[in-house]
């Protein structure tokens, strides 16, 4: 891959902030013309750092703003048991991230649900029972401080 320059780099921050602006509104805010804009952008498309383009949507409205980080210790950590719950735990649409730690535990969740009780329900049935989970630890979100909506302004 190329080396990204400050036009490469303002192309990514503005289209993080709008992915729908208009190539002649990217290429004013960048500095660019239109034409060099547009190829860059396809250039950053083609290269992977451009992944693609998403809504961001108001999840309340959506009823879908419980959220709860959890803690995932596994019983084993060897590659075969890994993988078996990073295949499983992708299954789980509730299951908004999942990261592996170099922790006191093995995995970082963050669940996305409606309430408590579906809250509870997606860890008894689903989380708990995913491939060596041993334990697990909730921590409840009272209030989001910072979200990628909140970068948005």
């Amino acid at each position: 891959m190329d080396k990204l320059d400050k036009f490469d780099l303002a192309i990514i921050r503005e289209l993080q902030k709008n992915g729908r602006i208009t190539v002649t509104e990217l290429s004013s805010r960048v500095g660019l013309s239109k034409t060099p804009c547009q190829i860059r952008m396809k250039r950053l498309e083609e290269q992977g750092y451009i992944l693609g383009y998403i809504a961001l949507v108001d999840l309340k409205k959506l009823n879908v703003n419980y959220v709860a980080f959890v803690q995932v210790t596994l019983s084993d950590t060897r590659t075969q048991a890994l993988n078996a719950f990073n295949e499983a735990v992708r299954q789980i649409p509730e299951v908004e991230q999942c990261h592996m730690t170099a922790a006191n535990f093995d995995y970082l969740l963050k669940i996305r649900t409606s309430d408590m009780e579906s809250y509870r329900t997606v860890l008894g049935e689903k989380i708990s029972s995913l491939p060596h989970v041993t334990n697990t630890s909730t921590f409840v979100v009272m209030e989001d401080v910072k979200d990628i909506e909140s970068r948005l302004g």
